[in-house]
């Protein structure tokens, strides 16, 4: 069975981790909560491909817990509930963590449905969201969750998860790779390592008789610097800094 690259080089632990050190560096909020062992219900935000889905994963693991994984824009209550009728089962004996992937888009109805299993503690909650909670997420779902914010990742973090990738994908039928391959992934994907990890696992498929070249790279890492999205928290940052760069301007 086809396992993708990002899979198989799944962080397994924090420090494996690239990214995100405001939250798992050493003296890192998050990282302190779950090392404490004593998870409450958390809402990830933060744009795709920057590890919140890794995180919730290694939190299951080091709290000996099964995870579930959910993606709001397929799944439902019965779902949910399913879940539950599992949890007095041999199937998950030290309780359960639900990865709510996308929570926005389970609509009110379905948000406060989740009260229910929140507030008896059968579940433990981590939800995840690329859309600003505040707004599209419930109060009432807010006021029982604590937010941790994943940034992009930058791009000297990221150089260390596509040399890791290149190491692995090409194994011990190592292809040279022409200087500036790395370089040029980690700065063109604009902070999302599943991306970056899908350049490489594509490089390394057609690598030809001259290994790696840093042309290929050029046109399997499309440079992607800037987010942008129509209506979202990126539309307004660029709409401020226009403001800002006009009112400052001669």
């Amino acid at each position: 069975m086809y396992q993708p690259l990002a899979d198989k080089i799944r962080p397994k632990t924090l420090d494996d981790v690239v990214g995100q050190r405001h939250l798992l560096g050493e003296n890192g909020l998050l990282r302190r909560v779950i090392e404490s062992g004593s998870i409450p219900n958390l809402i990830f935000y933060g744009p795709s491909g920057v590890g919140k889905t890794t995180v919730a994963s290694i939190i299951a693991q080091q709290t000996d817990r099964k995870l579930y994984h959910l993606n709001a824009t397929t799944a439902g209550i019965a779902d949910i509930k399913a879940i539950i009728d599992e949890l007095d089962t041999f199937l998950a004996p030290n309780g359960a963590l639900v990865y709510l992937d996308e929570i926005q888009y389970f609509n009110k109805k379905q948000q406060q449905s989740l009260l229910e299993f929140i507030e008896t503690g059968k579940i433990t909650l981590i939800a995840s969201t690329t859309e600003n909670p505040y707004f599209y997420i419930y109060n009432a779902i807010l006021s029982r969750c604590t937010v941790f914010e994943f940034k992009p990742v930058e791009a000297a973090d990221m150089r260390r998860a596509v040399e890791r990738a290149l190491k692995l994908a090409m194994g011990e039928d190592a292809k040279p790779v022409e200087d500036g391959v790395a370089d040029y992934i980690a700065q063109a994907v604009g902070g999302d390592v599943r991306k970056a990890l899908g350049a490489v696992e594509l490089l390394v498929s057609g690598a030809g008789a001259d290994g790696i070249t840093l042309a290929d790279a050029q046109q399997a890492a499309q440079r992607s610097n800037m987010r942008y999205d129509r209506d979202g928290d990126s539309h307004y940052d660029i709409l401020s800094a226009l403001q800002k760069s006009v009112r400052g301007s001669d």
